[in-house]
């Protein structure tokens, strides 16, 4: 499973909350905690001063309070959490997993399932919505797919298509035929 931990476990940047306009960057490798500032400032004592960096072990991050109240500050309390459960090393494995391998392990699920799953976070509602996905239920569930239906979905999407009841979807499929037969006639005029 270590294998699926990229080298950069997480980045954010941005900048602090007003009025303060310096600059943060926040990153946790698979040792480190690296903290990045760049100090915006117009008056003449700040003028000279460089961006500055500080690198920490997890165990160095997880002692220094101070560092810890500054990340909250700048990033909000949740980014804060996130990072001190990495410290701790507490890894969101299937987080990571790249989009194809979570599509085929979500494509076995009981649709209440997906459903619930979409509701967790912004990745999996945005896997768990997707047309790639609910074409492989549709193609799951029907035996064959018409070339009209394909072509209904790229309008409508595939989730649509599969939680259409059949008289619907034939009612659906005659309308987009007769709107392109009639786009025809009209070029051809």
């Amino acid at each position: 499973m270590a294998s699926l931990l990229p080298t950069t476990l997480f980045e954010i940047k941005g900048q602090a909350p007003a009025p303060s306009k310096d600059y943060h960057q926040l990153i946790v490798t698979e040792s480190k905690v690296i903290w990045r500032w760049w100090k915006i400032s117009l008056r003449s004592e700040f003028r000279n001063v460089y961006p500055g960096e500080e690198k920490n072990s997890y165990q160095d991050f997880l002692d220094d309070l101070t560092l810890q109240v500054h990340i909250g500050v700048v990033f909000g309390d949740e980014v804060l959490k996130y990072i001190c459960n990495l410290c701790q090393h507490q890894f969101d494995y299937l987080d990571r997993l790249p989009k194809a391998q979570l599509m085929y392990i979500i494509s076995f699920l009981e649709l209440e399932d997906i459903a619930r799953l979409s509701q967790t976070s912004r990745k999996f509602e945005k896997v768990c919505n997707s047309d790639e996905l609910w074409e492989h239920i549709v193609s799951r569930y029907c035996d064959t797919i018409p070339p009209e239906m394909r072509a209904l979905a790229v309008e409508v999407g595939w989730k649509e298509i599969f939680f259409t009841n059949k008289l619907q979807l034939q009612k659906k499929i005659r309308r987009r035929r007769q709107k392109v037969e009639g786009s025809a006639e009209d070029v051809t005029v």
